[in-house]
């Protein structure tokens, strides 16, 4: 049985600079941050003040009130982007239930649920602990509700890898597909981890930029001056649809997932293998698996959170596996507008990418000015550059020694 080809029929976000793949991509041309100092908490005793935060989100866009208030704001966030990427895509699931799958994790899931809880325990004790308070806190709910709202009865899982889980998850859907065990699935990621015990942790950890001065600069992938990456919530939710099931039903198609690619560093929690080697072999299996060539690839869309050890060694990483070919390709982190997505980074930057390639823009990096002799490569300083694109590849790597790379092509 020969392996079916897999197209993205529709796409949808929620994040620090829109609420909609639109206005997402604008902010994105422009070099716009979205990044800025932390409301709704008291962040006085903490070292990093900033954060990517939703804007202007109304919950009841997806949910009624009373939902609303017992459903975790990542679960939220994926609903609202899943409705984006349903509507773009014209898919009927009700018509197909049973052949339309979920796949949708979380890096951390409802962090805030589980903070919030804690505090009501400790003060009033256990018969004060809400009813709602697992389904709100575990990270597959928002696979689960996902499926619930729109009515997929196929295949749903949830990954959890950090944050290289939205990028598990497209790889997974994309497989799932491929078998010929769905016709279409919702794959994505979606996060809200800036909360007290989610910023206190990260700080604690010392992965966070301090540049609580210059909010929107903070964030400087593979810059000299980086000190860390800046937190950011929200979600990107795509279809994946087998090719002839999406052509027979006459959908627009805005690109082929060729490829994916995926290993475990087996070397530290949180820090990087050296010399990028987990990474180089997750980009060098990803371009095994769409059977294409370094040369082939035109665009990268980096990992690249803007700390010393991710940048220096993703960008090792990129040259191992490219070889001289990654002088030449376009390279961006796009981190350095919306902040670090987490468990939603790969499915949000997996967007971007098709959005370059159709687009022929390549987004740019922006906060790069200082050098650093071990990040050499063509980051696209600043400013958007035009260029003819066919295929990119999105790298997303995690705590846990994940790395996953998903290969996307221009239709």
């Amino acid at each position: 049985m020969s392996e079916k080809r897999v197209v993205v029929t529709g796409f949808g976000t929620v994040n620090p600079l829109g609420n909609d793949v639109e206005s997402t991509w604008e902010a994105l041309k422009a070099g716009k941050s979205g990044i800025g100092l932390i409301e709704g908490i008291d962040t006085t005793d903490y070292p990093t003040r900033i954060a990517g935060q939703v804007k202007d989100f109304d919950p009841t866009s997806v949910l009624d009130k009373k939902e609303a208030r017992r459903t975790s704001k990542f679960i939220i966030y994926a609903l609202a982007a899943a409705k984006e990427a349903v509507a773009q895509s014209g898919l009927d699931i009700e018509s197909v239930a049973e052949r339309v799958g979920v796949e949708v994790g979380s890096g951390i899931g409802g962090i805030e649920i589980l903070e919030q809880s804690a505090i009501t325990l400790h003060e009033r004790g256990p018969a004060k602990v809400g009813p709602f308070t697992v389904p709100m806190m575990i990270g597959n709910m928002a696979a689960g509700l996902v499926s619930q709202k729109f009515g997929a009865k196929g295949p749903n899982s949830c990954s959890v890898t950090a944050c290289t889980t939205g990028a598990n998850c497209i790889g997974n859907a994309y497989h799932i597909i491929k078998r010929g065990e769905a016709d279409a699935m919702l794959a994505g990621g979606a996060e809200c981890a800036v909360s007290p015990l989610g910023l206190a942790s990260f700080c604690a950890a010392r992965s966070l930029s301090a540049n609580n001065e210059d909010p929107q600069g903070a964030s400087r992938p593979f810059d000299g001056a980086r000190d860390g990456f800046v937190m950011g919530d929200g979600a990107g939710i795509l279809v994946l649809e087998e090719y002839e099931h999406a052509k027979a039903r006459g959908a627009n198609i805005l690109g082929e997932i060729i490829g994916f690619g995926c290993s475990g560093d087996a070397y530290h929690i949180t820090a990087p293998s050296p010399e990028g080697e987990g990474a180089s072999r997750a980009i060098k299996e990803a371009l095994k698996s769409a059977s294409i060539s370094p040369e082939d690839v035109d665009y990268v869309n980096a990992h690249g959170t803007s700390t010393k050890l991710n940048d220096k060694n993703e960008t090792a990483a990129i040259k191992t596996a490219l070889g001289e070919h990654a002088y030449n390709v376009a390279v961006s982190s796009t981190k350095s507008m919306t902040g670090h997505l987490l468990g939603a980074a790969g499915a949000l930057e997996a967007i971007i990418s098709l959005l370059a390639l159709k687009n022929g823009i390549v987004p740019p990096t922006i906060n790069q000015g200082t050098p650093d002799p071990d990040c050499d490569l063509n980051y696209t300083p600043n400013k958007v550059i035009e260029r003819e694109m066919s295929i990119a590849i999105s790298n997303s790597f995690g705590f846990g020694g994940h790395n996953g790379v998903v290969v996307l092509k221009k239709v």
